[in-house]
């Protein structure tokens, strides 16, 4: 059996036991915490079945590795990752009135606390997934689970063999993909990033490889008024994947002053 990992904090234990409760095995508490969102965490775990502990503050240090727990931690199984079936089909199986949905591939995101960054904006901005290759890219570990802060435990992982076969497959179930790069000739903001559509982000320094940028139907650039030339990988795909839903959510915001 795998050993437990620990989810820390109110919002990421709350979308644990929303989404996958199975995983939460044991769920700590802190001795004093006796407010409405614990109240609200405590019925979920019992509902779930794992079993509550009140714990001292010493413990939930601990357990948190000195994380913000706000006098909550999760001991949970861990989340394994998806391969490019299991991707495709929970695709397969989205309702048709479902939202078109948003993905973002790391083209070979070296460093851990990339790929932890990337994952907890991609929650955020409801990204279905975060798609990585299996070699010379960063993996799920410890760091990576940690900067994330929880959004390991909602956003999966889908870990590829061939990241350039896995967007062919994509295109044909009507995927648009938008590679960023900074020299390309259009804005993200002037491309409609409002229907189904990865959003592929190159390694750290060296950007897209010549056969993901092959693959992308379109390259945009997140426009620089500064003197630096390019950003970090995870800031920039937090500012592709905010484009995504500033422009999605135009068309609600237009319907409403009607």
């Amino acid at each position: 059996m795998s050993a437990l990992e620990h989810v820390h904090g109110l919002h990421a234990v709350q979308a644990l036991l929303e989404r996958d409760p199975a995983r939460v095995v044991r769920l700590h508490v802190a001795q004093a915490r006796e407010d409405t969102r614990v109240a609200a965490l405590l019925a979920a775990a019992r509902a779930a079945g794992c079993e509550v502990v009140r714990s001292d503050p010493a413990q939930l240090e601990r357990l948190a590795a000195g994380g913000v727990h706000q006098g909550v931690v999760a001991q949970v199984r861990p989340m394994a990752h998806w391969n490019e079936d299991q991707l495709v089909r929970t695709l397969s199986a989205r309702p048709a009135e479902a939202p078109p949905a948003l993905l973002l591939a790391l083209d070979g995101v070296q460093d851990p606390h990339n790929l932890g960054a990337c994952l907890r904006t991609a929650d955020a901005c409801g990204a279905l997934a975060v798609i990585v290759p299996r070699d010379r890219a960063a993996q799920l570990n410890a760091t990576v689970r940690k900067v994330a802060a929880g959004a390991a435990e909602t956003t999966p992982v889908v870990v590829v063999t061939n990241l350039a076969r896995s967007l062919r497959l994509l295109k044909d179930a009507g995927f648009w993909v938008v590679g960023a790069d900074g020299a390309a000739p259009q804005r993200a903001d002037e491309v409609d990033l409002t229907l189904p559509v990865v959003l592929v982000m190159g390694a750290e320094g060296s950007g897209l490889r010549q056969l993901t940028r092959s693959h992308c139907d379109l390259l945009v650039q997140l426009p620089s008024l500064g003197a630096v030339e390019s950003l970090n990988v995870s800031v920039a795909a937090g500012m592709l994947l905010y484009e995504a839903v500033r422009q999605r959510r135009v068309p609600a915001r237009q319907s409403a002053s009607r």
